[in-house]
């Protein structure tokens, strides 16, 4: 999942794909703005066929928060 969602994070953002590890995150190291999350978070949604609750989204900040996230989501 985590070479999945990379391609994902640099399709939002000119990173090096290096740069994006399970600790890296989002605003601070890969230079993501609110916008650019949001439109992430809306490819999310429509990849995986779920539904980010917005009040869970405030609460990831690093790409492992998100992964994580994402697959309790897909597992219900």
């Amino acid at each position: 999942m985590l070479e999945e969602f990379k391609e994902m994070i640099c399709q939002y953002v000119d990173v090096d794909p290096e740069k994006v590890t399970e600790d890296a995150r989002f605003m601070e190291d890969l230079g993501f703005n609110s916008y650019d999350f949001m439109s992430l978070v809306g490819e999310v949604e429509e990849r995986y066929d779920i539904e980010v609750e917005e009040r869970e989204v405030v609460q990831i900040k690093t790409v492992k928060d998100a992964m994580d996230y994402i697959k309790t989501l897909i597992e219900e």
